[in-house]
């Protein structure tokens, strides 16, 4: 198994993200990823699937401990007791004694991040979770939660694709020990699947756009890929990225896609994003 190794945290380098995923369909995607060798599960409270999830963990019949689970708290729930009742929700409804991962879902303003990574470090000391981390947190909010932490953040789960450019997080990652989760890792297909780049990256390898995507994501260090799918077979090409690798020009005509305008998941709630 690849797995990034991040401030104690071993995480297998490719993920099933679960967003969106609902019921019986997602139960089963689940399963079905767990039976085709992925060992890394990415769920939220936010996403409303957490039981579905759990469901399919159950149902791989593989060990609680050959899984890596992750699950976040959401944005409006950062106050110390609402943090506290989200995580052990959380549990309860994944069925589970302890995730591998608990993160901040979004920061949140209104809430004193000190507040909220004091409850998260608790949270980790009372034995809901292994380890602890962020999402979608900018550098200089990175810095903060860092310095505020006692117990070390093992990643900072944010969208970055080769439209994206999240240099800035990365180096901010890296310095810290901390691994970059990449969700939203294909953008969204199409017309990165068209590209030049990619098109011919593919053809080189024998590989499809989307695994080359993919391997350039885990090709990065201390980078782990969280793609979503609603397609079984897709998940047998996704976990299908480990037996090749792109040369440097490959990576860099990959990366030199980045462009003003490449992120997706924008909201009301986002905090101010670093400058490409």
């Amino acid at each position: 198994m690849h797995v990034v190794e991040a401030n104690g945290a071993r995480i297998p380098a490719l993920g099933l993200g679960t967003w969106t995923l609902k019921g019986d369909d997602c139960s089963e995607l689940v399963r079905h990823a767990i039976s085709v060798g992925y060992r890394h599960v990415d769920t939220a409270a936010g996403y409303g699937n957490e039981e579905a999830v759990g469901e399919g963990i159950r149902a791989s019949g593989l060990d609680r401990d050959d899984i890596f689970i992750t699950t976040k708290v959401w944005w409006t729930d950062l106050a110390a007791a609402d943090f506290r009742s989200s995580a052990e929700e959380s549990l309860a409804r994944l069925k589970l004694d302890q995730v591998d991962l608990l993160l901040i879902h979004w920061p949140n303003p209104k809430v004193p991040l000190r507040e909220t990574v004091e409850a998260l470090n608790k949270a980790r000391a009372d034995g809901l979770t292994r380890h602890i981390g962020v999402s979608n947190f900018p550098t200089a909010l990175l810095a903060e939660a860092i310095s505020l932490s006692e117990a070390p953040l093992v990643v900072n789960q944010v969208e970055h694709h080769p439209y994206l450019d999240q240099g800035k997080v990365y180096a901010a990652c890296r310095a810290a020990g901390m691994a970059m989760v990449s969700y939203c890792p294909l953008s969204r297909g199409g017309d990165l699947f068209a590209e030049p780049a990619v098109q011919a990256a593919a053809k080189a390898h024998d590989k499809t756009p989307g695994q080359v995507v993919l391997r350039w994501h885990v090709q990065q260090e201390g980078v782990v890929a969280i793609p979503r799918t609603t397609r079984k077979e897709r998940l047998v090409e996704n976990a299908s990225i480990f037996d090749f690798a792109l040369t440097a020009q490959e990576m860099a005509a990959i990366s030199a896609l980045a462009r003003p305008g490449g992120r997706i998941c924008d909201f009301d709630f986002s905090p101010v994003w670093d400058a490409a």
